[in-house]
């Protein structure tokens, strides 16, 4: 599925770093980083998209593009303001495990 080049919107917190309700504190999981920045180096459109800040409307733009910066993350773009849901069902999507 992956060998036609594709735009792939990715999450951040719980998917390339740690969960924490103290963004300044996630930790980056290398490994799932990699895994995304092999898709990025095969052609892909990589789109970091978070929910941080779309309840409490706090901007965490600043600090999301530092931490990708710092993490080694390779990407196109990235947005904040991601719908707050608890799941997501969609044809399309894949957990991170699953590359």
């Amino acid at each position: 599925i992956l060998d036609t080049e594709m735009i792939i919107y990715v999450d951040i917190d719980g998917t390339i770093c740690t969960q924490n309700n103290d963004y300044t504190k996630a930790e980056p999981r290398q490994e799932q980083i990699d895994k995304i920045n092999k898709l990025y180096d095969k052609g892909h459109t990589i789109i970091y998209w978070t929910a941080r800040g779309t309840v409490t409307q706090i901007d965490w733009t600043k600090l999301v593009e530092s931490q990708l910066n710092l993490w080694g993350c390779k990407y196109h773009d990235f947005r904040v303001g991601k719908p707050q849901y608890d799941l997501w069902i969609d044809d399309k999507s894949k957990r991170i495990e699953e590359l």
